[in-house]
């Protein structure tokens, strides 16, 4: 068996693991990470970068959003199901963090909104190839640079599999070598940051009722599996709800020609498997709303439908809404795209002369998708009296043929299942501290409720790097202070 020793170990290196581990050893703490994968980086080489709020780049473009703001909305938009306290500590330290980052090299692009009705707290982070998914990847670069320098010891392809307590303080944690060998890591605190379980389907249909792949298509990084969740309630954490951080998307997207799906992330008509409208299709720019309320319809599906004369519009004019994901608003070559759907029969899309013969395709009621439609025509000759849907928007399905494409819920992954306090220290069933034993990320990202807060973009990512840094320094602080351990 290997032994290691260190002050803490921190399990798993994504964005919380990376922060927690450069912030405990800047602290003065040893520290060892322990991650499961071959690849450091976790989610954070899929993102973008994390939020921050009252930085250099805001006040730059004259944009002030302060603490005070921010917090507000944060908590009105949860209805206080959030911790107040570790929202606040979090939100304070956002904007010493964008500049912690710098001091290590990493750079930002600016401030940015997700989608025109969010605020611009979206810190990118630039890289060699200009705004785009999988920025991030470039600060868990710096941050493991970082680690290197501070001498943080890194272990790849070693699972954590369980924590040692004694007399109800952490004692070590016990690992699984590349060769399955077990490790054993003799420390005085330890912070889980292993990332959820979006890639665990059993898990998420026990904690969430979803079945992924069915009615759920959350993203599922490999390795992702619930492992931090497990091993934290094995300890003595209490076990607060696990959800989906909701996000819709559409399906097959990863498959669709970039053209396609732009067109069908506009805000058109938008209808059930009755073919009645369930929302304003203006709020679809907010993914979570979007995922709220197809999660509310039959079979948990929502299906987009434009003509063709709103698709020639686009190639004419551009998109109406475009966003730093999906930020191309050049569709000329749209109808390649359909051809080639067609042609390879892509589950979610479907072409159709009739409006008949496109509910059809859809397994929807024509008969409401006709009256649908007539009612929605008639509001784009002068108000949506319905849903109230931006003008701007409105624009008649009548120009056969007709195209849709099908949403169904989705999201990043799986948050919360173990209670901290604002201090990321894992708490038990009656709320106390476990000695020595923290959790940063999205296994403790418990500040959503039933809704990802999309309004503040960069939350996710955010939460990760600044719970992590958290949890570090106070896992720091509690080996340099505590002589008993």
């Amino acid at each position: 068996m290997a032994k290691y020793e260190a002050d803490i170990c921190v399990i798993a290196a994504g964005p919380a693991g990376l922060s927690a581990a450069v912030q405990a050893a800047q602290d003065g703490a040893s520290v060892l990470v322990v991650e499961k994968s071959s690849v450091p980086g976790g989610a954070a080489n899929m993102g973008m970068g994390p939020l921050g709020i009252g930085t250099k780049y805001q006040k730059e473009n004259m944009y002030y959003l302060s603490v005070e703001k921010a917090f507000n909305m944060f908590m009105e938009y949860t209805h206080y199901n959030a911790d107040a306290r570790l929202i606040k500590r979090y939100f304070n330290q956002s904007a010493e963090t964008i500049e912690w980052l710098e001091d290590m090299g990493v750079e930002f692009e600016g401030a940015f909104r997700y989608f025109p009705k969010s605020e611009a707290t979206w810190h990118i982070v630039k890289t060699d190839q200009g705004i785009g998914p999988r920025a991030a990847s470039f600060m868990n670069k710096a941050l493991l640079e970082q680690m290197k320098e501070l001498g943080v010891e890194l272990l790849l392809e070693t699972p954590a599999k369980q924590i040692v307590m004694k007399d109800g303080k952490v004692a070590g944690v016990l690992a699984t070598d590349p060769d399955g060998n077990d490790v054993e890591i003799a420390c005085r605190a330890a912070v889980i940051c292993t990332g959820g379980a979006g890639c665990n389907p059993e898990m998420i249909h026990q904690e969430t009722g979803y079945t992924f792949g069915e009615n759920m298509f959350n993203f599922a990084i490999p390795g992702i599996t619930g492992d931090g969740l497990r091993m934290a309630w094995e300890a003595g954490a209490d076990k607060v709800p696990v959800r989906i951080e909701q996000a819709s998307q559409l399906m097959n997207i990863a498959q669709l020609p970039l053209s396609v799906a732009n067109v069908f992330l506009q805000p058109n008509l938008l209808v059930n498997k009755f073919g009645k409208r369930f929302m304003n299709e203006d709020e679809m720019q907010n993914s979570t709303f979007l995922s709220n309320a197809i999660s509310h319809q039959k079979d948990m599906r929502g299906f987009i439908i434009i003509d063709s004369a709103i698709a020639k519009y686009y190639i004419k004019n551009g998109l109406d809404i475009i966003s730093l994901v999906h930020n191309e608003p050049d569709v000329s070559d749209f109808f390649d795209g359909v051809k080639s759907l067609e042609e390879s029969g892509m589950e979610g899309f479907v072409k159709a002369d009739t409006l008949e013969e496109l509910a059809g395709k859809l397994g929807i009621d024509p008969e409401g998708l006709e009256e649908t439609v007539e009612d929605y025509n008639d509001y784009c000759d002068s108000v949506d009296e319905e849903f109230f849907k931006d003008r701007r928007y409105m624009r008649p399905i009548a120009k056969a043929p007709f195209y849709a494409a099908t949403y169904a819920p989705g999201g990043y992954g799986t948050v919360g299942g173990i209670r901290i306090n604002e201090n990321c220290e894992v708490c038990d069933r009656e709320f106390a501290a476990i000695p020595g034993l923290y959790a940063a990320g999205a296994d403790a990202c418990n500040i959503y409720e039933d809704s990802y807060m999309f309004l503040l973009p960069g939350n996710s990512m955010g939460f990760a790097v600044n719970t992590g840094r958290i949890a570090g320094m106070e896992a720091a602080e509690y080996v340099s202070e505590d002589e008993s351990i």
